[in-house]
């Protein structure tokens, strides 16, 4: 190569070497320029930068969900969940996921018994804009059971105790109990949650220890850690143990249902559409005799309107919740009844002549006889007639046998151990199916009509499948 062209090589190689610089350093002043200003602006406006940048959906993902809502309830629900925000890896929840997990069959059959209410309260939460996980609450106070009762006296799918719920205007009488009413207990429990979640700054997690615990609980387990100088959120308080359980126990099962084939749990999908509707009316009716006059099935209808405890339209709203399919039929051919049809609708006068007696009857009480009792002796102790006792207990003679339990009416007030006997007769137990049972072997085993089971799980299907669990009432 010629001295000259060698020269004309160095040169062209100089300049490229020049304009690589050039460009390397004016990509550095960029970068330090757009470093300097993200670090001289205010941090809270960055923070609300890099959060409107997290959150922002893509407009097509708006566009879309727009188009093409959820056809699952579950699917639902788990777009709103909002409570596992900011919770990591916690031994309180995997003890309860670990629970779930190993018993796949008490969330499938809470699913299955909730699935007549689901939507009605997803509804309601997105309404006031909380978080969809509390559509979980009433698996864990009830496993979705209307009839559910506690012995505390909570009763309901919520679990309100009495005083609780005449606070939040839930009328209890003989022949209607608003803790029982599926749309009134619904929107008495956002309201009683909504009013916790205010009263605790705007924390969910203490909000809901104290729908278990009671406020006064949780306020005092926080006041106590304040003076300790010890941190006051809930995995930190010194709350009962079931208390303790109780949020893990709904975080954990909302994990479960935002992946349930993750768990080995198989959720049958629930309808993103009403289930039930409310039907006016304005007398009193028998709930069986509108469930033939509508062609409804009678358990369903009863699953709808649990709170008519005697199933007449007594002392409660004037509605009746109906599925939606047969909504419009029973309205029109209530309003074209004539009168003479309206009464075959009614309650017979006389049973409901019985059911008012009931009211003003004495209470049900206990004796369990001990050792050296007879029958005089007991009657003269509790101010009634022997012939009276033999009567209630359907005694033909006068052998008693020790231990033996025996029901008194009228005199002396109910004691302490009445009160407990009384409970018992609304206690439930689930019942895991084994292979060969049946619904006659099942009721068979607890000595209950098994017309009364299939009531108690309307849902369970006209055979019986190992694994299903049942609700029996211990005492009808």
């Amino acid at each position: 190569m010629s001295s000259r062209s060698r020269r004309t090589a160095h040169s062209v190689a100089l300049t490229r070497l020049a304009q690589i610089s050039a460009l390397a350093l004016a990509a550095t002043l960029v970068g330090c320029q757009s470093t300097r200003q993200l670090d001289e602006s205010d941090s809270v406006r960055a923070h609300n930068y890099q959060a409107r940048i997290k959150h922002k959906p893509a407009p097509l993902m708006v566009k879309h969900k727009e188009q093409a809502p959820p056809q699952d309830v579950w699917e639902r629900m788990r777009q709103g969940f909002a409570l596992q925000d900011g919770i990591d890896v916690n031994p309180r929840i995997e003890q309860q996921r670990l629970w779930f997990a190993s018993n796949p069959s008490f969330l499938e059959n809470a699913g299955e018994r909730g699935s007549l209410y689901l939507h009605y309260i997803v509804e309601r939460l997105e309404e006031r804009d909380m978080p969809l996980e509390l559509a979980l609450l009433p698996a864990i106070e009830s496993a979705y059971n209307p009839m559910a009762y506690s012995r505390a006296h909570a009763a309901g799918m919520w679990q309100f105790i009495p005083s609780t719920g005449r606070h939040f205007n839930l009328r209890q009488t003989h022949f209607y109990d608003g803790r029982r009413d599926i749309t009134a207990s619904t929107n008495a429990a956002l309201d009683y949650l909504n009013r916790l979640h205010d009263m605790f700054n705007g924390d969910w997690l203490l909000a809901l220890a104290a729908y278990n615990a009671g406020e006064g609980t949780v306020s005092r387990a926080i006041e106590r850690n304040e003076r300790l100088g010890l941190p006051t959120d809930y995995w930190n308080l010194p709350l009962p143990q079931e208390t303790r359980d109780y949020v893990p126990k709904l975080l954990a099962l909302s994990q479960v249902v935002n992946t349930p084939d993750a768990y080995g749990v198989n959720l049958n999908p629930i309808a993103n559409e009403p289930y039930f509707e409310a039907v006016a009316i304005n007398e009193r009716l028998d709930l069986s005799r509108v469930a033939a006059f509508a062609d409804i099935d009678e358990d369903e209808l009863i699953q709808l309107n649990p709170a008519f405890k005697k199933r007449m339209t007594v002392d409660g709203p004037k509605q009746l919740l109906v599925p939606t399919a047969k909504a419009q039929l029973l309205s029109d051919r209530m309003s074209n009844l004539k009168p003479e049809e309206l009464v075959s609708l009614q309650p017979n006068k006389a049973v409901f002549q019985a059911a008012l007696a009931e009211t003003k009857a004495p209470a049900a009480r206990s004796y369990r006889v001990k050792r050296g009792d007879n029958l005089g002796s007991i009657a003269k102790a509790n101010r009634v007639a022997v012939k009276d006792i033999q009567r209630w207990n359907r005694l033909s003679g006068n052998s008693l046998k020790v231990g033996q339990v025996l029901a008194l009416r009228g005199g002396n007030a109910p004691s302490a151990a009445a009160n407990r006997v009384a409970e018992a007769k609304q206690r439930s137990t689930q019942y895991k199916v084994r292979k060969g049972d049946s619904y006659y072997l099942v009721a068979k085993r607890f000595n209950v009509e098994m017309k009364h089971l299939k009531r108690w799980n309307p849902r369970s299907g006209h055979a019986l499948k190992p694994g299903q669990t049942l609700t029996v009432y211990l005492s009808h």
